[in-house]
């Protein structure tokens, strides 16, 4: 991975944001989450309440389980309640669902939530529709098969992403193995007590099990300043991190999980039987920005450098430290810590890591292969006698007889899931005894194996928008479909048949990834979207934003001049890299010129 586009000083005389110890000096939220008995009140006591909808106090925590609270936009009437409900996210490091997770989910999801599962860009499920009154059974459940919804969102780490294929070969076993691993060492200890006590009435025998180097890098934080100086919660302390903190792991070469969109993203090197040697390490990069405000901003991490293998978890929960202390604890818009990358620069950064949390030596990045962005879609060798197939799932909803039979399929079979950061399913450990029976249970679902052909479709995403995101603005996932068909009708009409890379969000909270696409529509109005363009197919690029509002109904007007430009100036380039190359004033003078045309 190569960091572009991002611009930091590394000069000295800014000014910091040391973690608040002092109660007087914290935020009211600050305050709050340190009030909070690690993340339990008062959610606890609401959950016993004959109440219909939680409390914002109460909103707050339920975060940190894995739960956000919404209104159903389309069942608004004038006078009456908001339709509460809740949605519910798994964590589930690499995208790995086990067969009785997911008939679990499928269950769940039919009896007690809005019957659709929805894949998220960051390889967990999503369920929507739960009331208030059956959400500890819903957790409860999920826990008692072996899954878990702790940390999934909050001010803490997020589900850690890794590559979804389960290839047996190369680095990709390691690399499905660190994301797992960071993923146990970056828990919460005393928050999943917490969490235990609330979903599963403290039954501990479904805590996470570390391994054995998780165990010796946890020692680690009790010591030096990456102690929080909580011995409950000896990493994060009581009030956690200034903001949520994202992490994902790959191979060389293999950017299916948009590494340089993550607060610390790891390249896994092996050696020649497959144990880890060492990882290039990435910091800094986030997705979330805010219309009008211009000091928040998408950016792409920078490198930090290589570290070898007995170090890299050391290495991640000293980062994490590092963030906790000096992340903006005032201003949580400027939070992330893209922005203290962004504001003190990489050499600050490594400077106060080795002085103060990683006294290990951080070597130069060691060289990678171009990136590309894998979707292991059709059919693939997993090892010797066990295939695995993908298949494509626009937006990543599953609904209705695609996913009544899916869940036949899977209780037939036995067969593991993961999902994949663009939305789509894996189905895996399939023997070559199960493959023809696979095949046509597929075909029947409507799923054609054979189709390797890659159109627009195939990696567009999109985030939920409306009707239940709060934060929407407009269309997302609704209207997808309809502006990837209007586009291909278009570049059809052109003469263009290459794809381009095409992301789309209800707001510009970046939950789809825009930024990194080649065109991008993110929600500044009812149907009005700010139109960015410039990513690559690779996503190793920020895209650049060159309309504030436009009307989704003028999209292919708007368009046109610069698809015809594309096609006049031949193949063999990108639609993201002809729009770097022709200069933003050409690309504006197009853009002018379509939105003007009769």
């Amino acid at each position: 991975m190569i960091a572009t586009d991002t611009e930091s000083s590394e000069t000295g005389g800014k000014t910091l944001f040391p973690c608040i110890a002092n109660d007087s000096e914290r935020t009211k939220f600050e305050q709050f989450k340190a009030d909070s008995n690690y993340l339990k009140e008062p959610l606890a006591t609401e959950l016993k309440n004959k109440s219909d909808h939680f409390t914002n106090d109460a909103v707050q925590l339920l975060k940190f389980h894995g739960s956000y609270q919404q209104d159903n936009r389309d069942n608004r009437a004038k006078g009456s309640n908001k339709d509460w409900q809740m949605m519910l996210r798994l964590r589930s490091p690499g995208g790995r669902i086990p067969a009785a997770l997911f008939v679990a989910l499928d269950e769940l999801s039919d009896r007690l939530g809005n019957g659709t599962l929805r894949a998220t860009t960051r390889q967990a499920f999503q369920m929507h529709g739960i009331r208030k009154e059956n959400l500890k059974e819903v957790i409860g459940t999920i826990v008692k098969s072996m899954g878990s919804t702790l940390a999934a969102c909050g001010d803490i780490n997020r589900n850690v992403m890794a590559p979804a294929a389960p290839y047996e070969n190369g680095a990709y076993p390691a690399s499905r193995k660190l994301a797992n691993e960071i993923a146990n060492l970056l828990t919460p200890v005393a928050a999943e007590g917490s969490y235990l006590d609330l979903w599963v009435n403290g039954d501990l025998q479904y805590r996470l099990r570390s391994s054995r180097a998780v165990k010796k890098a946890r020692k680690k934080q009790e010591e030096g300043a990456v102690f929080s100086g909580d011995k409950k919660e000896p990493l994060y302390g009581s009030t956690y991190l200034p903001r949520k903190f994202k992490c994902a792991v790959t191979v060389p070469g293999d950017n299916s999980v948009d590494l340089l969109t993550h607060d610390i993203g790891l390249v896994a090197f092996t050696k020649a039987n497959g144990e880890l040697k060492g990882c290039n390490i990435y910091v800094g990069g986030g997705m979330g920005r805010t219309h009008n405000n211009e000091k928040t901003f998408a950016r792409t991490a920078d490198p930090l450098g290589y570290v070898s293998a007995e170090h890299v978890l050391e290495l991640v929960q000293s980062i994490l430290a590092l963030q906790r202390d000096y992340g903006d604890r005032k201003a949580r818009r400027h939070s992330r810590m893209k922005y203290l990358l962004n504001d003190m620069g990489v050499k600050w950064f490594k400077e106060e890591l080795a002085s103060k949390y990683f006294t290990k030596t951080i070597k130069q990045i060691h060289k990678e292969p171009e990136s590309k962005l894998e979707d292991y879609l059709g059919w693939h060798r997993q090892s010797k006698g066990i295939w695995f197939v993908g298949i494509p799932l626009l937006s990543g909803r599953l609904k209705n007889n695609f996913k009544k039979g899916l869940r036949q399929l899977v209780e037939k079979h036995q067969i593991e899931i993961r999902l994949t950061p663009n939305q789509d399913i894996l189905l895996c450990n399939i023997g070559n005894y199960q493959k023809a029976s696979v095949k046509k249970a597929l075909k029947s679902l409507g799923i054609n194996e054979t189709n390797k052909v890659r159109t627009i479709e195939t990696h567009a995403i999109a985030c939920p928008a409306l009707p239940l995101c709060g934060l929407a603005m407009t269309e997302a996932e609704r209207t997808l479909p309809n502006v990837l068909s209007r586009i291909n009708k278009l570049m059809l009409k052109v003469g263009i048949k290459e794809t381009i890379l095409i992301r789309m969000t209800g707001c510009p909270n970046g939950c789809a990834r825009p930024y990194m696409a080649e065109m991008a529509l993110v929600g500044s109005g009812v149907n009005q979207y700010q139109l960015w363009l410039g990513g690559t197919p690779n996503l190793q690029r920020l895209a650049k934003p060159y309309l504030q509002r436009m009307s989704i109904d003028k999209l292919e007007a708007t368009i046109k001049p610069l698809l015809i430009s594309w096609k006049e100036a031949g193949v063999g380039i990108s639609f993201g890299n002809h729009i770097k190359n022709l200069g933003d004033q050409k690309v504006v003078s197009l853009l002018a010129e379509g939105e003007h045309a009769p």
